[in-house]
């Protein structure tokens, strides 16, 4: 969306430079921020945003494990200590989603 209006606010200079501050702080530019303010969108936080991908990351490795598994369980390959490391990548991946909706906040 092209963003085509212009404000203007007027600010002191302690409060100019705390909101410069707090901005540089996110790692975003000073409009970034004051779009994230407004918007209040989960998505639009930096710590947010990585540990999404970390999530997104750990779900792929997890998932590429549990296909081996039922692969291996398909020509009866299938072990005990494979089901084992099942249940120990499904904890693993539901720590990893409590720990990102712990961050982000239940909605």
């Amino acid at each position: 969306m092209a963003k085509d209006v212009v404000k203007h606010y007027r600010l002191t200079t302690d409060d100019a430079a705390a909101f410069r501050k707090k901005a540089e702080e996110a790692g975003m530019t000073e409009s970034d921020y004051f779009r994230l303010l407004i918007t209040q969108q989960p998505s639009d936080y930096p710590e947010i945003r990585g540990g999404i991908k970390v999530l997104i990351n750990e779900v792929n490795r997890i998932g590429v494990n549990i296909n081996e598994i039922v692969f291996n369980n398909n020509s009866n390959l299938y072990r005990t200590a494979d089901k084992e490391r099942l249940i120990a990548y499904m904890r693993r991946l539901n720590e990893t989603l409590a720990k990102v909706v712990d961050d982000c906040g239940y909605h």
